[in-house]
């Protein structure tokens, strides 16, 4: 009988905190090969929903690596108790973390952290030589996706929280806590 290998003692030091230091993550994201099948997937077989349709998002002043880019995606919200789910769908083929190298599909791509200073984040990118994958402004909210240095499908999205207007997620979380199973699919906006 074999044994796997013990795993290979890590090359530097860890970063302080490293990205666990700005808070916890609250979100898992998917960009999933078939949208409607996932949709399908996550509500009928995990019990979570009712997903959230926001359709052809464009962030003011987006830029993936540093270049200022045009591309537009969907996205869908949906809450396994207070664990946010979200699904995405690319809807143009323009430079992003959707498309090309960053565009992996079917598993995990990226998790976030909801912030109330993306200075911070800034800040650690710089201390850790995490790569600014892609950045942005989404109403009163700043987002940047780093690359921490794993690779495509291995980003952590830190989002400001929204100073105004409702609070979105609670209102998409609490439709999640009541939800009776109709409806799975919801569009906002």
């Amino acid at each position: 009988m074999s044994h796997p290998a013990a795993p290979a003692a890590p090359a530097a030091p860890a970063a302080p905190g490293g990205f666990a230091a700005l808070g916890a993550v609250m979100q898992l994201a998917f960009v999933p090969s078939d949208f409607d099948a996932a949709v399908t997937y996550w509500t009928r077989t995990m019990g979570v929903g009712p997903f959230h349709l926001i359709e052809n998002i464009h962030l003011d002043d987006m830029r993936y690596l540093g270049e200022p880019t045009d591309a537009r995606f969907s996205l869908a919200l949906a809450y396994w108790g207070d664990l946010q789910i979200e699904l995405i769908r690319p809807e143009n083929e323009a430079p992003s973390i959707y498309t090309g190298p960053y565009g992996v599909r079917d598993r995990l791509h990226h998790v976030c952290l909801l912030v109330d200073d993306l200075d911070a984040a800034y800040r650690l990118c710089a201390a850790t030589g995490a790569r600014l994958a892609l950045e942005g402004r989404f109403g009163s909210s700043r987002v940047l996706y780093a690359d921490p240095g794993a690779g495509p499908g291995h980003l952590v999205e830190v989002l400001q929280r929204a100073t105004e207007g409702p609070d979105l997620f609670a209102l998409i979380r609490e439709a999640c806590r009541t939800w009776d199973g109709r409806e799975p699919l919801r569009r906002l906006g």
